[in-house]
């Protein structure tokens, strides 16, 4: 069992940098993706510094308006640019279910790991997938590789330097709340 363990995590680290590799190939290194990383970073900055200077936006609706214009360019580049990265995802979904489906058939049934819970019944499908038994707390092939890949890949576009930067993530994207609804 830990064997079998420990090469889904080699699996998985291998699945992430070929993930990584082929998002290079066809996004990173693109002009189009350069120029908008580029311009959404210049954005952000300008925004955050116009942002600090005005204290009371409600007394200046001049700026209220021109911060609303920056947002929204800052908030079409950033849909421009999951368009190009969401190419790339196409075939990075198709080369890992092609990949999952050889996998799934090798560790069909096998138990891999233990879990020190029991998982909650929606995730105890994926978690107890083609195992028999009634023990919730043996973990298959399916549950392990989806865990390790998830946190692995973003460590990964961490350490290359493609994960968004901090002042990038911090202005929000296509599903972060209006700022009426977000605490003080």
């Amino acid at each position: 069992m830990f064997a079998d363990t420990l090469l889904i995590v080699v699996i998985s680290i291998c699945t992430a940098l070929f993930a990584e590799g082929v998002t290079y190939i066809l996004v990173y290194r693109t002009e189009k993706y350069k120029k908008l990383k580029c311009s959404i970073e210049k954005q952000t900055k300008k925004l955050d510094k116009k942002k600090e200077t005005v204290t009371d936006i409600s007394r200046q609706p001049g700026h209220k308006k021109k911060i609303e214009k920056e947002e929204e360019r800052l908030k079409s580049e950033k849909r421009d640019l999951s368009y190009v990265k969401m190419q790339s995802m196409f075939v990075i979904g198709f080369i890992f279910t092609s990949l999952m489906g050889m996998f799934n058939s090798i560790f069909d049934g096998r138990v891999v790991g233990k879990l020190p819970f029991t998982p909650i019944s929606f995730i105890q499908g994926i978690s107890h997938r083609n195992l028999s038994g009634e023990d919730y707390t043996d973990c298959s092939f399916i549950f392990l590789y989806i865990l390790c890949t998830m946190s692995i890949r973003q460590n990964i576009q961490k350490m290359l330097g493609f994960a968004p930067s901090r002042a990038v993530s911090k202005v929000g994207g296509i599903f972060t709340p209006p700022a009426s609804f977000k605490q003080s």
